[in-house]
């Protein structure tokens, strides 16, 4: 039988496994089948999949194990994703049998029959029995777990039933359950032989150091491997009401910004000009830009700034827990840092040089200047003399930007630990000046203010030139107060993150990073926004 034709006859109802679904996973026809013959074609199609950009090989069964209670058995698969670029991935997908035909039409992974019984393999998430029963193991869980599958849950996830559950619906890498209206579990659909930066922090902040503006850790589900590495699966939070997150927030500021210009006659050339990384109170902003942009959006870029700043100082308040205490700068560090840098680097450098075609305008111009001064940047990354570094290093969010966090009323409550999507497992867990952070929310802050522009060309009557002076001038003042009211806030706390030229070196380092790591995306996904990497870059090597 040809493999076209095993894979129509697998997907109909007629080939039968004598096996119970308990029994099914030790049948190694049906794992072969499974894996070889219906499973590529489901997970290639699921947002959740990381691999889109690379040619799958094949999949294997890493391992296997049992979510059960009472009767109820479901199976959590991990998958190992293999990719003809000689690379691999790993996958937790928790699987379920059903019988009934009206059942998940859109979601059934393979049509079976199992001892007679017809139904479908589906992704248990869809089921509610499969995601009250993770919910209840969880609230239900013992302390100090021991067994292969282990459920955690915080002392403050007490006197609490099962209600509801539902999809969230909004992610792309993770699959998050909405339960009771008040809570979330995340499973974690790629997964690491460690545990997820996520909810190391979440469980650290929260649980340990009573971080008020994070949602609160609630539990987990981990799962311990053959070689004994503790995996996470999933992780239950506080789920946190708001008004979305902060960058739908500043595009609409933003967009009230740039109509002002109009409204209120605002002459872009007139207006004064600050220092690029400057701190600047908000009581020193002149009055010609409060008229213009609005004092609303200062007091909310401040408030941003003391919340970055608690985060910083409680991830650097640690001294007993070695994953989180603070650490000085080193040799190892700057090793591993320019390695990483200098190999991005070329990787951009490469992208651009086959990019320059899809090219025009102001963006075509920074790119060419990225490629004049591809030694100079080069050299920017190689320059980092540690030995005159005096500041720390703590556990960072890591992937730090505006869509990670969420507005409330009047105040941002922060999330989503994991790190940088194209970063190891283990490299998110390298202590980093805080200030990387503030530099990817800086970046964040430059893609918002121009991707304003972009997305309302048409409602402003200014020319480009004209709109795209004015976003510098922008950023210029919202980065100035950030970083007054954070400098402020982390030296009351006497969070040591260096002297003043320090700092501002490793803030410009960590934008020139940020800012080369972005142009891959952009080169890839949406050339015509290059220029906002372009022009990220071009500001540090200018500066």
């Amino acid at each position: 039988m040809s493999k076209k034709d095993l894979k129509t006859t697998l997907l109909q109802p007629l080939y039968n496994f004598e096996d119970s679904w308990e029994e099914l996973l030790n049948n190694k026809a049906f794992v072969k089948a499974f894996l070889s013959d219906v499973l590529e074609d489901y997970i290639v199609k699921q947002r959740w999949y990381a691999g889109k950009s690379s040619k799958l090989k094949y999949i294997e069964l890493s391992e296997y194990f049992k979510i059960q209670n009472e009767g109820e058995v479901y199976y959590g698969l991990i998958l190992e994703l293999d990719f003809v670029e000689a690379f691999y991935q790993h996958y937790f997908l928790p699987i379920a049998f059903v019988s009934d035909e009206n059942f998940a039409n859109n979601d059934r992974i393979l049509s079976i029959s199992i001892k007679g019984q017809k139904g479908f393999i589906i992704d248990a998430i869809n089921l509610e029995s499969f995601r009250k029963l993770v919910f209840e193991r969880i609230l239900n869980a013992e302390p100090n777990d021991k067994t292969r599958v282990q459920y955690h849950k915080s002392v403050k996830f007490i006197n609490i039933n099962y209600e509801s559950s539902r999809y969230m619906g909004l992610e792309q890498s993770n699959t998050s359950i909405v339960y009771n209206e008040k809570y979330v579990l995340k499973f974690f659909r790629r997964i690491y032989a460690d545990k997820n930066p996520d909810y190391e922090m979440s469980r650290f902040l929260s649980e340990k150091k009573d971080f008020k503006n994070t949602p609160s850790f609630l539990g987990s589900i981990n799962i311990v491997d053959a070689d004994n590495s503790h995996i996470s699966i999933a992780l239950l939070q506080e789920m946190i009401q708001n008004q979305g997150d902060a960058w739908d927030y500043m595009l609409t500021e933003f967009h009230q910004v740039f109509l002002n210009i109009d409204t209120k006659r605002i002459k872009i050339d007139s207006l004064p000009i600050v220092e690029l990384y400057k701190s600047i109170s908000i009581s020193q902003v002149p009055p010609q830009i409060i008229d213009w942009v609005g004092l609303n959006l200062f007091l909310k870029t401040q408030i941003l700034a003391l919340r970055t700043a608690e985060m910083h100082i409680t991830l650097g308040s640690e001294f007993e827990e070695t994953a989180f205490t603070p650490a000085r700068f080193n040799d190892d560090y700057a090793v591993w840092l320019k390695n990483r840098m200098l190999y991005q680097f070329q990787n951009r450098l490469n992208a651009i040089e086959n990019s320059l075609a899809k090219l025009s305008g102001l963006a075509l111009e920074l790119a060419k200047e990225f490629l004049d001064k591809k030694s100079i940047i080069r050299k920017r990354f190689e320059n980092f003399d540690w030995t005159k570094l005096k500041g720390e290093r703590i556990r960072v969010h890591g992937d730090y930007h505006l869509g990670q966090i969420l507005v409330k009323n009047e105040d941002f409550y922060i999330l989503d630990f994991e790190g940088e999507p194209e970063s190891t497992i283990r490299d998110r867990k390298v202590k980093q000046p805080p200030l990387k952070d503030v530099a990817g929310l800086f970046r964040s802050y430059h893609y918002a203010i121009y991707a304003t522009i972009f997305n309302n060309i048409d409602h402003y009557h200014q020319p480009q030139e004209a709109l795209f002076k004015a976003a510098e001038l922008l950023y210029s003042y919202l980065t100035g107060v950030f970083l007054e009211s954070y400098l402020l806030k982390i030296q009351k706390a006497n969070l040591n993150i260096g002297y003043d030229q320090e700092r501002l070196f490793i803030l410009k380092y960590c934008l020139l990073e940020k800012a080369v790591y972005e142009l891959g995306y952009e080169l890839n996904s949406r050339p015509n926004w290059a220029l906002i990497p372009l022009k990220g870059i071009s500001n540090i090597i200018n500066y």
